[in-house]
């Protein structure tokens, strides 16, 4: 084999014996025109394998996807099968529930089935964010209002609406009142 006949082999021109033609020197050489179709084909086989290869993962792109929202679907189908049983407990406590019937017990069995949804909640690893009496912390707080008062400043007075986390990561933040602190008797008097 030639230098030549190494090169185009190394660039996977295959060389078949009978297109090759002898040169002055006893060299066989391949033609221009069988060397570009050569090439031509093997563009055309790079391109189809590039197709197929493109296709495959547009099939598997819409697969994943599918299969995404069947797990999402199975979770919150998971997730409301834990709530069922809550629902079923307050439909029955309503249902007999009646003007003659003692309100007390009907009180007792709401609690019962608070005491169940907190035991789920917790179960989930669902906590409240403690607020009241609690430095201000924007991550987990949300101020609503902010006064003065005798309270150290950023101090939390009171909660609006009751906030979670999961796992460390915030549910929901705490909408809160927060103290301003007390102003300066200088600044007070600048004020009247």
């Amino acid at each position: 084999m030639t230098k030549k006949d190494k090169k185009l082999h190394e660039q996977g021109v295959e060389i078949k014996e009978e297109q090759a033609q002898p040169s002055e020197h006893g060299e066989s050489r391949v033609s221009p025109s069988e060397q570009l179709a050569a090439k031509d084909e093997e563009i055309r086989s790079y391109v189809d394998r590039l197709q197929r290869m493109q296709a495959e993962f547009e099939n598997y792109k819409k697969r994943m996807l599918r299969e995404m929202a069947q797990i999402e679907e199975r979770i919150i189908d998971r997730e409301i099968l834990d709530f069922i049983p809550l629902y079923d407990n307050l439909q029955r406590a309503f249902a007999n529930y009646s003007d003659e019937t003692d309100a007390a017990s009907f009180v007792a069995g709401v609690e019962k089935i608070f005491a169940q949804f907190d035991q789920i909640l917790k179960g989930k690893g669902v906590t409240a964010i403690p607020s009241e009496g609690e430095m201000f912390d924007p991550t987990k707080h949300e101020a609503l209002l902010s006064v003065e008062s005798s309270e150290e400043k950023n101090t939390i007075l009171e909660e609006f609406e009751r906030g979670y986390e999961r796992n460390g990561r915030v549910l929901r933040p705490c909408k809160v009142k927060v103290s301003k602190g007390v102003q300066d008797t200088e600044e007070r008097k600048e004020e009247s």
